[in-house]
């Protein structure tokens, strides 16, 4: 029997060449990298993703080091001259406080234990160091359409979890992080999205894209 995490990114790695295509000159990868480069709270090196995947948003947001499970999209975020580490999120091969920023962008809904791995962040990084999680709410249109592809047992989100944006910010307190900061994006609906956008402060549950900073107390 496949372990859990090991059948969640499985379609990650089988399929790596067509997710990373889907970034090219995508509107949607441009307005999300603009919300999480218009955050105001200042990140400290060095810099982590968990879930870099092939390695998109680590390259434009300079984040030197990636950690995905998946192997396939490890070897594109590397030719992307990102230092790469095979592991998941539940346990980070890092020691603890030897990191300033740890970014989670897109990989929550993916997570087998979310709060385990928001834990493992809090570990890693070092006292007044930040977690930057980028969310899609459950309760906005982007959630929603994602939960329909999950229902109808779409290959990238069948074992996806979506979650209220309140809720995950009570996890980060809960995890020993005080929300020092939130940003929401996306309010083009999914058959409507035609401009960009830039995002708004404070935390939108009915937005498509939600960020939140939060300092290890």
């Amino acid at each position: 029997m496949q372990s859990p995490w090991r059948e969640r990114s499985a379609v990650f790695h089988d399929q790596a060449a067509d997710y990373d295509k889907w970034f090219d000159d995508s509107l949607l990868f441009a307005i999300e990298l603009a919300a999480v480069r218009e955050l105001q709270t200042p990140l400290a090196d060095p810099k982590i993703e968990v879930g870099v995947g092939p390695g998109r948003f680590a390259r434009d947001l300079q984040v030197p080091i990636g950690v995905d499970p998946a192997l396939a999209p490890l070897k594109l975020a590397q030719a992307r001259n990102i230092k790469v580490v095979q592991a998941i999120g539940e346990q980070l091969p890092f020691a603890g406080e030897s990191a300033g920023s740890v970014f989670i962008l897109f990989t929550l809904c993916f997570l087998v234990e979310p709060v385990q791995v928001l834990s493992e962040c809090h570990r890693i990084l070092r006292p007044g160091g930040h977690l930057v999680l980028g969310m899609v709410p459950a309760a906005g249109a982007w959630g929603k359409a994602l939960q329909a592809k999950k229902e109808k047992n779409h290959p990238f989100y069948r074992h996806a979890s979506f979650y209220q944006a309140g809720q995950v910010a009570s996890w980060l307190q809960e995890a020993g992080f005080a929300v020092k900061e939130s940003r929401s994006s996306l309010f083009q609906e999914p058959k409507e999205l035609r401009e960009m956008e830039h995002s708004r402060p404070g935390l939108d549950g009915k937005a498509g894209f939600c960020l939140l900073v939060g300092e290890k107390r």
